[in-house]
């Protein structure tokens, strides 16, 4: 994966948002198990898939305008494919001390809410709940990415904000989720692509039928992602 970038492209490509960190932990952790497995073909596999990965010969995005911006700059050498999809989720401090139940009670005085901007996917992901409820907050702060909110949250800095739900699984408990209705709930799309003449196309291809694959598919879904 990569945040490849020139002049012409870097708005589109500047913003990989950090659910990706838990998707850098599943390859990580497939390359672990593979390594030690006893068919050639699947150790082949490995080395292809390891090279797109860590020489970002591939695009992963945290959302599909992103990756329409991408696409329109000419930076691709294929048709994006999706390959995973997360939902989100309330993250409150651990033990829920605010007792936050609902998406309306973000409104609430003096609670300590924290979100993106709408130029990074979290952002505006979670916006577009806010609206679909009819819940108008002003907040505290507007962190880099969504790392930034579990961070605050999770530290008691703030009260409150909108994550995916990877992120909250990702804490290892320290701060709690709160359930989204289905019918208020974003559901983000991630697409995948190899990157225009990046040398090895043949690696990027490589790791992007691996993670789009039964086995890539197998370990995202154990840190949380669903599929597209």
């Amino acid at each position: 994966m990569s945040t490849h970038t020139n002049t012409s492209s870097t708005e589109a490509t500047a913003v990989i948002d950090a659910a990706y960190n838990d998707y850098r932990a599943a390859a990580a952790n497939y390359r672990s198990a593979a390594a030690s497995a006893s068919a050639a073909a699947a150790s082949a596999a490995l080395d292809a898939s390891a090279a797109s990965f860590d020489r970002g010969h591939s695009l992963a995005a945290a959302d599909e305008a992103t990756m329409n911006k991408v696409t329109d700059a000419k930076l691709l050498s294929g048709t994006p494919t999706l390959f995973a999809a997360n939902s989100l989720e309330i993250i409150v401090r651990k033990g829920n001390p605010s007792k936050i139940a609902s998406l309306s009670d973000l409104s609430k005085s003096g609670l300590i809410y924290v979100t993106c901007a709408p130029e990074v996917p979290i952002g505006k992901y979670s916006a577009q709940v806010l609206q679909k409820a009819g819940v108008t907050i002003t907040p505290a702060s507007f962190e880099p990415d969504v790392k930034g909110i579990v961070a605050k949250v999770s530290a008691g800095e703030a009260d409150a904000g909108i994550v995916y739900s990877t992120d909250i699984r990702a804490t290892k408990r320290a701060a709690d989720g709160v359930a989204i209705p289905a019918n208020l709930n974003v559901i983000a799309k991630y697409p995948i692509a190899a990157i225009f003449k990046s040398g090895n196309n043949t690696a990027a291809e490589a790791w992007i039928a691996f993670v789009t694959g039964t086995a890539g598919q197998s370990i995202l879904k154990s840190y949380g992602f669903t599929s597209p």
